[in-house]
């Protein structure tokens, strides 16, 4: 439960980067959804939105089926995402510098923006920004590896999509306050970019360390 929410909150961040957020009105247009009926907006944004949750669940069962034919090693799997998410956390920090993480592949979205289908074009958004949304979708994934089950994985990716989604419809439908709020996150990107790299840094350090029962020890009495 705790690391659906955690995979939430990833979507979220990642509709607010740079290379996202400035491009949403076009994508918006793009697919019709620029209507001021909001039951027209939302039909004409709802497939674009089911497309690219496609393409992160079909990454979640993917990484997840990966995960489970290495049970056998599941300890050495846990260290490996461990090691992997500090190395996102750094890599979100910008302390080190992985170029194919700084670009999208704006050509795939074209093909698919040519086929005039918004299932398409959300597919194709899911693809062609993933390396853009890297450092944050490399450490869901790599989370998503250690269940080490199909199920498991996909629910991950499904909480990262919905993350994803949920601020991309509402500015669909014509909310205002839900692109002032991640054009709020945009401008202050640098430092999210830095917290959010520290958060996954102590995070992977707790998957590797075999910790997480603390943060669920925590939460629990938060709740409590």
């Amino acid at each position: 439960m705790n690391q659906a929410a955690a995979a939430f909150a990833a979507g979220l961040v990642s509709f607010a980067t740079p290379c996202v957020l400035p491009l949403v009105p076009a994508y918006l247009s793009a697919i019709g959804a620029g209507s001021t009926d909001p039951g027209r907006a939302l039909r004409a944004a709802a497939p674009f939105v089911i497309g690219f949750s496609a393409v992160f669940v079909a990454l979640g069962v993917t990484v997840g089926l990966a995960g489970s034919l290495v049970t056998d090693h599941r300890l050495q799997l846990i260290d490996l995402g461990g090691i992997v998410i500090v190395a996102m956390g750094f890599l979100m920090m910008g302390a080190i510098r992985i170029p194919a993480f700084e670009r999208s592949l704006a050509p795939g979205v074209d093909a698919a923006h040519a086929s005039g289908s918004s299932l398409l074009l959300g597919g194709a958004f899911g693809l062609c920004w993933t390396p853009c949304v890297g450092p944050v979708l490399g450490s869901i994934l790599a989370l998503a590896a250690t269940e080490a089950t199909a199920a498991r994985g996909a629910g991950l990716l499904a909480a990262y999509a919905a993350g994803l989604a949920v601020p991309f419809l509402a500015v669909a439908l014509g909310l205002g306050q839900a692109m002032s709020a991640a054009r709020f996150l945009r401008d202050r990107y640098a430092t999210l970019r830095v917290v959010s790299g520290v958060i996954l840094v102590a995070a992977g350090l707790l998957v590797f360390f075999d910790k997480t029962y603390i943060v669920n020890a925590w939460v629990a009495g938060i709740g409590g």
